[in-house]
């Protein structure tokens, strides 16, 4: 295959996941901006290595299981979800809102765990499939925060300020938005997203580390999010917290994970006497 089928086959991929139910070829080429002949051979292609099934009935197409077996197979081997889980549960208890943890991925953060801690009234339950909005998430601010502000800026200029979703009424449209509003989660030491992801919803959250070493990376994010009205501004000092509490367990237990991991690949490697 071509760069540029690869390119538009995983383009496919991306529109399909997105999906509930099957999808029509014809619609997905409109989509995709592409003739229906190419996106039928992809979607064969597709079809024959199991990414792709074909309701019997309707004729239409949608993902497989197989990308979310790998997904998990992903996850359960860098034990990111079993190291996290305990200690985000914990939060949502204590705070009784929506809690998330989200991992660095070269300039990218990606959602790996959840816990829901609201028991009544409202509840923000958000697609855990969704794309990170850096310039307009309390984690994506609260990880821009940590990087110098001329490479921020470079990665969210390279994405602009518009998304695949709608966004709040309160998010950041300019480059001088975007370097105030880190300035300000840089000096409070929490990223605060209020209506600027999502119209109505709150969130705060704070970056995590690779170790509890002064010096240690940056691995992901961890948030509280919730209802705006829930959210509100006499909490924050007890939500940050919680949160930053939160950070130091999962920095404590992933420094000793990190260790385990490389001590089963360095065994793993030792050549056979």
């Amino acid at each position: 295959m071509t760069v540029a089928a690869v390119s538009r086959c995983l383009a496919l991929l991306e529109v399909l996941a997105n999906e509930r139910e099957p999808v029509e070829v014809t619609e997905l080429a409109v989509r995709l901006d592409m003739p229906a002949s190419a996106v039928h051979r992809l979607i064969v292609t597709l079809l024959n290595h199991g990414w792709v099934v074909q309701d019997p009935l309707s004729q239409k197409y949608s993902l497989s299981l197989r990308m979310s077996t790998l997904a998990f197979r992903n996850l359960d081997a860098r034990a990111v979800p079993d190291i996290v889980q305990a200690v985000l549960d914990n939060l949502a208890r204590e705070t009784r809102e929506y809690c998330r943890l989200a991992i660095v991925e070269g300039e990218d953060l990606v959602w790996v765990a959840r816990a829901q801690g609201a028991t009544s009234g409202l509840r923000y339950d958000p697609d855990m499939g969704q794309e990170i909005i850096l310039h307009a998430t309390a984690n994506g601010k609260a990880w821009l925060s940590t990087l110098p502000e001329d490479e921020a800026v470079r990665i969210v200029f390279a994405r602009g300020f518009q998304a695949n979703r709608p966004l709040g009424p309160n998010s950041a449209q300019t480059i001088d938005e975007l370097r105030d509003r880190l300035r300000v989660a840089r000096e409070r030491g929490y990223g605060l997203s209020l209506e600027e992801a999502e119209q109505g919803t709150a969130a705060l959250a704070v970056p995590f580390f690779a170790s509890p070493l002064v010096d240690a990376p940056v691995a992901g994010t961890i948030s509280v999010a919730g209802p705006a009205i829930r959210i509100a501004p006499d909490r924050y000092d007890t939500l940050v917290a919680a949160l930053h509490k939160a950070a130091q367990d999962i920095a404590a237990i992933w420094a000793v994970r990190s260790r385990q991991r490389a001590n089963v690949v360095s065994v793993n490697e030792r050549p056979t006497p």
